[in-house]
């Protein structure tokens, strides 16, 4: 069994634009027959893993040349065709929404609530419940440096597994079937070639895809294998990329979350409280968190998520109901492959991410199990609401931030209880969700002035306006003001002078 384990990035696209722009992750390349502007904005992946069983699903929104293109991701061993299958693309709505940073409102609950309504306003717990032939241009194989290992269609994708015994003669297989690899790709290749990986190509017929404003709404793609490492080949991705690349992993795994073993983990600076303003801004916010976590861990990679999703209990807050994750899904994204726990529903849902340039990495990503941690909830000790992550026996962290509306009506009792959040008065809350946010704006909005506490953590206090000079006295400008003071001054002045003038004449007098 080869001991390296190769995962597609998720939350992909490729920048194309003259001036360089973010671009999301992907951990092959993509290659078409005319050397064009390939992009491909919202690839999402989810990877299950259970011992040494690894299921990859992979979803990717492609915009470009109507004619063929393919993608190239290397993999540890030969897939078959039983090992390949499409995947319907609401799952990956779906997981994508349960692990997203969110934003959440509570309202201060009448202080003087009769008795027995104080159990009904505590904050409650959300629950939940054979191919067709290849195309010409790929089915010869010409080169001795390059073997075709196994071929076969599904769905819309024509599906090749290559061997290669060298970077250059992939480099070179490629150019003979008329596809243009990105520039300096055959160095990103060599180490992959050399530990002797194989290497998927996924062509797609358009034929048989739909467009949607330009862009080929594909089918995703689900393959499995058995590998003892678990990693991720980033360094393939940045081909295609001509600026910073923002990479979420997904992991799904039936008891434990996962952190990586070569790089710096931190996580999320996560439940505190922040201005209004933030809710039609929440992006934009929280990429200026984001980063901001980043400048202070230079090279980590961020935990956003990481909690036990079970039957009828996936998730709290949760998001809207129509993007909760259902049981059949976790059978979708593996739970077939893998069994156990899993097939029934209940796994960790780890959300790893990380944001980088060309040349900052060194080595691919490389995970292992991790202990649990807590973090994110609405469970207060006090007057204190828990922040930050702390370890514990369960996963339950998240990445949440809260604008409360404090209590504002008459307050008719002696004892007011004060500090009981719940849902809005009309019983419609909305939750945001931060999506796509390698696209969010950056560099405009200032952390300290929309957060409602320090955040020493990554080194932010929140902007504290200071303090305003005392007014001047009713019916005094201020230039009537400093007259009266420089008159004053003027006049003080001047007794002080005759008094000293009237003390020498006195001892002039006493002296004679």
């Amino acid at each position: 069994m080869r001991s390296s384990v190769f995962l597609v990035a998720a939350a992909a696209a490729i920048a194309v634009a003259a001036a360089p722009r973010p671009a999301a992750a992907f951990c092959g390349f993509y290659v078409s027959p005319k050397g064009g502007k390939l992009v491909n904005d919202a690839t999402q992946v989810v990877l299950v893993r259970d011992g040494t069983k690894t299921v990859l699903s992979m979803q990717n929104d492609y915009k470009g040349p109507v004619e063929d293109f393919a993608m190239v991701v290397p993999v540890p061993v030969v897939l078959q065709e039983g090992d390949v299958k499409t995947l319907p693309r609401a799952v990956f709505e779906r997981i994508d929404a349960l692990g997203a940073p969110r934003l959440v409102e509570y309202w201060e609950q009448d202080p003087c609530p009769p008795p027995f309504r104080r159990d009904h306003m505590l904050p409650s717990r959300s629950m939940a419940k054979a191919g067709a032939p290849m195309a010409a241009e790929m089915a010869a194989d010409k080169d001795d440096a390059v073997t075709i290992e196994a071929k076969f269609t599904v769905g819309e994708y024509q599906v090749l597994i290559l061997s290669a015994k060298e970077a250059s003669g992939l480099e070179r297989w490629l150019k003979d079937n008329r596809y243009q690899i990105p520039d300096g790709a055959e160095p990103l290749l060599r180490p992959y070639v050399e530990s002797g990986s194989k290497f998927f190509v996924a062509k797609v017929d358009p034929r048989k895809v739909t467009f949607e404003g330009g862009r080929a709404m594909l089918s995703p793609l689900r393959f499995h294998y058995d590998s003892d490492e678990f990693s991720l080949p980033v360094r393939l991705g940045m081909a295609n990329s001509s600026g910073t690349q923002d990479l979420i992993v997904n992991i799904l795994s039936a008891s434990s979350r996962y952190e990586v073993s070569n790089y710096e983990n931190v996580v999320i600076p996560t439940n505190f409280d922040v201005k209004d303003s933030v809710r039609t801004r929440f992006g934009e916010f929280y990429a200026a968190l984001f980063d901001r976590t980043l400048a202070t861990h230079p090279g980590a990679v961020v935990t956003e998520y990481a909690w036990l999703a079970q039957p009828f209990s996936k998730c709290d807050p949760c998001p809207p109901g129509a993007m909760i994750p259902t049981d059949a899904d976790a059978m979708t994204l593996g739970g077939d492959v893998v069994g156990g726990a899993l097939a029934s529903g209940r796994y960790v849902l780890t959300r790893l991410h990380a944001r980088y340039g060309r040349g900052q990495l060194n080595d691919d990503l490389r995970f292992r199990e991790a202990g649990p941690i807590v973090g994110g909830r609405e469970i207060w000790s006090g007057r204190k609401l828990e922040h930050g992550a702390a370890p514990s026996s369960i996963n339950n962290f998240q990445a949440r931030y809260a604008i409360r509306h404090p209590w504002t009506g008459a307050i008719k009792c002696k004892n007011p209880v004060r500090g009981v959040w719940g849902g809005p008065p009309n019983g419609q809350n909305q939750m945001v969700l931060a999506s796509k946010l390698a696209f969010a704006p950056r560099g405009r909005l200032r952390l300290p002035t929309v957060i409602k506490r320090d955040l020493p953590e990554i080194k932010v206090r929140r902007y504290r306006p200071r303090p305003r000079p005392p007014a001047p006295a009713t019916g005094a400008t201020p230039a009537k003001t400093m007259s009266i003071g420089v008159f004053s001054a003027l006049f003080l002045l001047g007794l002080g002078l005759a008094a000293r003038h009237e003390r020498k004449r006195a001892e002039r007098g006493a002296a004679g």
